[in-house]
């Protein structure tokens, strides 16, 4: 069907001035949180109130110089938590920006692309099965179409729209209405095609009258990050308890009710792990920008869980492991084959002709851009209707009339929908069927070409109708060239590849062939799914209707797979819901698939599928890390904050030394933790289960080892420091000493892992090493400093040697460069 022919629809200029009149075609403004929102937030956190109330503490009743050390410590804290804050709030709107919808307008005569964001009331806009209505207005050329109206009805029937006359634009939306061919924004097209000329947009549009918004990308808080929040909160609760407790044995004990207020003070701040909420926030929107930048958009957060456990990616052929670039490499017709390597061919030959009518005039089909690159000089002229492609009839048919007044019914489809169409002797058949098995096994596309002429349009469902059969059109669309080293790391990954596609049998074991995918169990088709089961060994599936993706689906979950899967048609959203890992084509993808899909693939290719999956290894691995980490160090910090208290002994920590640790642990989860390129080493391992908890007993058991390890270290080194008749506060400061490179050791030993790309947290972690012993060595030198932190001289060989054992303790710990991270255990891949 020509929808394009004979309209310019508006020009550039015109646009422009309508768009600055009129303003942007937006229905609801995805919702961001503002640096005043993010600053609020942050002063809320349950650390930075026992900060601010031990600043406040110091200012009322203690040290003034030690009161605004701590403010000014608080607040550098609350800089450093607002900048990574800020951080993902950008990561997300980019991904926003990424996830804006499009349409297809016709300005300035040319068909293009643009922002739906960008239309104007007088646009053209190209509408077809499968996408969103982006604006008001008026069908005025095309198919009848079928639009679900629901979101402003109510009503699950779909309504159908004929094309009006354009000029009815002028009486208003009411006699498009009434002529039922007024569109309107967010409903969606379910079936046809057509052009529709905007008549309102954005806010003036009925669905922005109402009140409704369009599906945005919104970042809601996931499983993870709602139980950690919990996890916080129930801490949070514990830790008050302790400082009440705390607070009332040493002032009762000790006669000091001031120190006893810093003492529950500091061990409050010491067990509460604010740090999780930060490093969750943190992790989810800087993995979902570095996926976006490996052309995979994330739609919901909490597929990253999911995404690096995948055991099993299903992928379409055409444009995911192919170049969606086809040739027209041969025709066959009359018994003879003939080799075109898509040179041009005389529009005198009857194939190609039949074939060219039985493709749209203003192509966006490669297939039927290839037979319009192999045939020019046809005269361009409209259908008299169009029959699109339907699960049970493989076909596309479109009607013409003839100069001499008859009816010409030109269909081209899948060979054996055509051949069961035309009357042929059986010897015929039986050599076009050869002949289809033959090209199809050298990874050609295959396509039949049959016509039928009437003296009158017989106005008939055109599979209904006798064809005689012209001949037959052979593709090809190259592997791409990046596919079979990508489906190799893959699969040393653990991850298994299956070939879901509606082509030829012979074409689809061809092209598994070639990009390395397992071909030994053969091929199943869809007509054989009609009547048994998937089978879970099979790798290949051919001739698979849309709706039967979702029975494979769940066939291999059933059989214990993670299932991540590709798809782009109306008909499989479904299946994309039902995947463990949805997977829309960014490029080629309808709105349906898009809204139904966790992920959109911007670029539709298989490599970016594989490399998405080692990048969300990468995070959850990262994640983990860091989450062990931060338990790791707060176990040493709380039991040096209570052990004293419980034993009688001088306090060795002060809130001032809780805040210089805060302000060394946050960039350490930060940058260090979520910088790590680990996922070549983990695409080498089997992905984990999905069962497996991101942070459950055996990481809670690793930390506990690494903290419990550390604290006993540090408090026989204290205990024996001032048991051996040592000053309490060069004790303290060899104490914090030891801490602090404990801290740093953990860090630079896991930040080792991954060798080939950890080039950026190293750099972050000496400038990070480098500070803390600047900061170290003027606190323990310089009066002033060590004055507020209760620090006393100490000599080098002591400081050396406290920076030696907490070395050597946190590194002899922590998890080995380049090792699997501990935790995930090894998964036999199903195959």
């Amino acid at each position: 069907m020509d929808l394009t022919a004979s309209v310019a629809g508006l020009n550039s200029a015109e646009a422009e001035a309508r768009l600055s009149q009129f303003g942007p075609n937006i229905l609801a403004v995805a919702r961001r949180r503002s640096p005043w929102t993010i600053v609020v937030e942050t002063v809320r956190e349950p650390m930075l109130l026992l900060l601010a109330a031990a600043a406040g503490l110091y200012l009322l009743f203690g040290d003034l110089a030690e009161g605004l050390f701590m403010t000014a410590g608080a607040c550098l804290s609350v800089l450093i938590s607002i900048a990574q804050q800020v951080r993902s709030e950008r990561a997300l709107a980019a991904l926003r920006r990424l996830a804006e919808p499009r349409a297809e307008v016709i300005r300035d005569g040319r068909k293009r692309t643009i922002p739906a964001a960008e239309l104007v009331s007088g646009d053209l806009v190209l509408v077809s099965e499968g996408g969103r209505i982006p604006a008001d207005g008026m069908l005025v050329s095309g198919d009848a179409l079928e639009v679900d109206e629901s979101i402003l009805t109510g009503e699950a029937a779909a309504n159908t729209k004929v094309p009006a006359d354009p000029g009815a634009e002028a009486s208003g939306g009411a006699l498009g209405e009434a002529l039922g061919s007024a569109l309107y924004a967010s409903t969606m097209v379910i079936r046809g095609q057509g052009v529709e000329q905007v008549t309102a947009t954005g806010q003036a549009t009925r669905v922005g009258r109402i009140g409704c918004e369009l599906s945005v990308l919104q970042e809601e808080p996931t499983r993870l990050q709602r139980d950690i929040a919990r996890l916080v909160q129930r801490i949070g609760a514990l830790a008050v308890i302790f400082c009440v407790a705390a607070a009332l044995s040493y002032g009762l004990l000790r006669g000091d009710w001031f120190g006893g207020m810093l003492a529950g003070l500091t061990l409050a701040i010491a067990l509460v792990p604010v740090e999780f909420p930060m490093v969750f926030l943190v992790f989810l929107a800087l993995g979902a920008w570095r996926l976006a930048k490996r052309n995979v958009l994330v739609r919901r957060s909490a597929v990253i869980e999911t995404l690096g456990a995948t055991t099993l990616l299903c992928v379409d052929k055409t444009g995911t492991i192919t170049e969606n670039r086809m040739r027209l490499h041969s025709i066959w017709r009359e018994g003879a084959g003939h080799r075109l390597d898509g040179a041009p061919v005389d529009c005198r030959e009857p194939l190609l002709r039949m074939a060219r009518l039985a493709s749209a005039t203003h192509p966006n089909d490669p297939i039927d851009a290839a037979i319009h690159a192999a045939m020019s000089g046809l005269g361009e002229r409209a259908p008299l209707r169009s029959f699109p492609l339907r699960p049970d009839f493989l076909a596309f048919v479109q009607v013409w009339g003839q100069d001499d007044a008859s009816i010409l019914y030109a269909a081209k489809g899948a060979p054996e929908t055509i051949l069961a169409l035309c009357d042929m002797a059986e010897g015929e058949r039986r050599q076009a069927e050869a002949t289809v098995q033959r090209l199809a096994s050298n990874g050609l596309r295959i396509l039949g070409v049959a016509s039928a002429r009437f003296g009158a349009d017989p106005e008939s469902d055109p599979g209904s109708l006798r064809y005689r059969f012209e001949g037959l059109l052979a593709f090809e669309d190259p592997l791409r060239g990046d596919v079979p080293a990508a489906f190799e790391e893959a699969r040393a990954g653990g991850v298994t590849i299956a070939l879901i596609t509606g082509d030829y049998p012979a074409t689809a074991l061809h092209a598994a062939r070639a990009a390395g995918i397992d071909v030994s169990a053969g091929v199943q088709t869809g007509p054989e799914l009609s009547s048994t089961a998937v089978r879970p060994e099979m790798r290949v599936f051919a001739r698979i209707a849309p709706e039967q993706k979702l029975a494979i689906i769940r066939a291999f979950q059933a059989s214990g797979q993670i299932v991540a899967m590709t798809g782009d048609g109306v008909n499989d959203a479904p299946a994309l819901a039902a995947a463990d890992v949805g997977l829309a084509m960014g490029q080629r993808g309808t709105d349906v698939a898009r809204e139904a899909a966790d992920l959109i693939l911007l670029d539709d290719r298989a490599a970016s599928i594989v490399d998405g999956i080692g990048l969300g290894r990468r995070i959850f691995a990262n994640l983990r890390a860091a989450l062990i980490y931060i338990v790791a160090v707060h176990v040493p910090v709380a039991g040096l904050a209570l052990l004293p208290l419980v034993l009688g002994l001088p306090m060795i920590f002060y809130p001032a030394h809780l805040v210089l640790l805060e302000l060394l642990i946050d960039p350490l989860c930060a940058l260090v933790f979520e910088g790590r390129a680990s996922e070549r080493e983990l695409m080498r391992q089997p992905p984990r289960r999905i069962a497996e908890p991101l942070f459950g007993s055996a990481q809670l058991g690793q930390a506990a080892v690494q903290g419990l390890t550390v604290l006993a270290v540090l408090f026989v080194f204290y205990f024996l420091l001032v048991g051996g008749g040592g000053a309490v506060g060069e004790a303290r400061f060899a104490t914090f000493t030891a801490l602090v490179s404990s801290h740093l050791a953990l860090a630079w030993r896991a930040a080792s892992v991954g060798r080939g790309g950890a080039s950026f947290p190293r750099k972050v972690l000496l400038a990070l090493s480098a500070g803390a012993g600047l900061v170290l060595a003027v606190a323990g030198l310089v009066p002033g400093p060590a004055g507020i932190l209760h620090f006393e001289p100490t000599s080098l060989s002591l400081a050396a040697g406290a920076v030696g054992l907490g070395s050597l303790t946190g590194f002899w710990l922590a998890p080995a460069a380049g090792g699997r991270v501990r935790g995930v255990r090894p998964t036999l891949p199903h195959r």
